[in-house]
């Protein structure tokens, strides 16, 4: 994946006769997808950007109709697609406050300097995120306040209050 996208989501499969796509929502909060226009989807190896006619929850997924995309066979080949955006499409943020494509891939250490490795991706656990640390063994490292000291996306360093031994 180049660094000028974003993966958001995934085409599942099809819907109804018209063309219509079952989409995966990997956002936090299902459908926000369909707040972003147009879509970049990998196929045949490189990024397509697609617009967004329209969409809809359904069930556990997203039904969505994508221009050029009016019948069931022509979507077919949509199936497996990776969904992305640009990082411009995002909307800003507070200071202090990331998206998790920023943090992944920052080097982790703590307080007294120990390198713990680097971010490898985040997970949701519902009291709080979770950041995935890959080094000499994997640590889970709470994303709070009370943790997380100073992110430094100039220098792709985290600083944490974490002890090696925990």
């Amino acid at each position: 994946m180049p660094n000028t996208s974003i993966i958001l989501g995934k085409i599942s499969g099809l819907f109804g006769v018209r063309g219509e796509v079952r989409v995966f929502d990997f956002s936090r909060h299902r459908g926000a997808i369909l707040e972003y226009d147009p879509w970049l989807l990998w196929q045949e190896r490189s990024w397509q950007q697609i617009k967004v006619v329209g969409g809809r929850q359904h069930q556990d997924t997203l039904v969505v109709q994508l221009e050029g995309f009016e019948d069931r066979e022509a979507s077919r080949e949509l199936i497996g697609a990776e969904v992305a955006i640009r990082p411009g499409q995002l909307e800003s943020l507070n200071d202090g406050e990331y998206y998790w494509h920023q943090l992944e891939g920052l080097a982790v250490v703590n307080e007294a300097g120990d390198n713990f490795g680097i971010v490898e991706r985040l997970i949701e656990t519902g009291a709080n995120d979770v950041l995935v640390v890959r080094g000499q063994r994997e640590r889970l490292i709470p994303y709070t306040i009370n943790t997380i000291t100073n992110v430094d996306l100039l220098n792709k360093k985290i600083r944490v209050d974490w002890e090696l031994d925990y």
